[in-house]
């Protein structure tokens, strides 16, 4: 069976690392947060704090305390707070060690889609294209095609970009796959998937 958005979120916890500063991005991403664990992860939020911990039990929510999705979180001990300029100074000045975001779409180099739909209102970029140009590592957490069953692993990207080559790692509910010269390259299936479906749904040049 493929993975369910939980058991994403937790295969991309499985890639950060002790000591690391990490942003999560809006989507599958947020719930990152759930399955850190005992690792010394310090989680970023753009709109200001620098230790987010996993979202609140029913009941003990906080309303002041909030993602960059709007979304309730908590805090740590060691949780700090600042302006969003401070934050994105952090994400410019290379001090975020990776980002795991959610994407529309991302292609066989590396480009990456996540912000808006042509014709689509929208709120505005958010932090993407400052995180994609100032994080050490991307990795993406999406599904491996969309409700129509296209695929948005593509040869070219066709929704405007976010960043162009800056996609490291792909994790889809079918797998996970690395941009890598020449396409993507299959690094894990998912338990009960096939390669020979991942080939299927994935419209990007893969390589052995």
């Amino acid at each position: 069976m493929p993975w369910d958005r939980n058991q994403m979120a937790a295969r991309a916890a499985q890639e950060l690392e002790d000591g690391m500063y990490v942003n999560l991005g809006i989507g599958i991403p947020t719930l990152v947060a759930n399955y850190v664990g005992d690792k010394d992860i310090t989680l970023q939020s753009e709109n200001g704090m620098l230790g987010m911990g996993p979202f609140p039990f029913e009941g003990e929510e906080d309303p002041d305390l909030i993602n960059a999705g709007k979304q309730t979180i908590t805090e740590l001990s060691r949780t700090s707070y600042f302006d969003s300029a401070t934050s994105f100074a952090m994400i410019r000045g290379g001090k975020i060690a990776a980002a795991v975001l959610g994407a529309m779409e991302v292609d066989e180099e590396g480009d990456l889609a996540n912000w808006m739909i042509p014709g689509v209102l929208v709120k505005g970029m958010g932090g993407a294209m400052d995180l994609v140009a100032g994080v050490g590592r991307v990795i993406v957490v999406m599904d491996h095609t969309n409700k129509h069953g296209k695929s948005k692993l593509l040869r070219k990207c066709t929704l405007p970009l976010t960043g162009k080559q800056v996609v490291d790692r792909i994790i889809t509910n079918l797998g996970v796959l690395d941009v890598v010269g020449g396409g993507l390259k299959i690094v894990e299936i998912a338990e009960g998937v096939t390669e020979d479906e991942i080939r299927a749904a994935t419209e990007a040049k893969i390589v052995n």
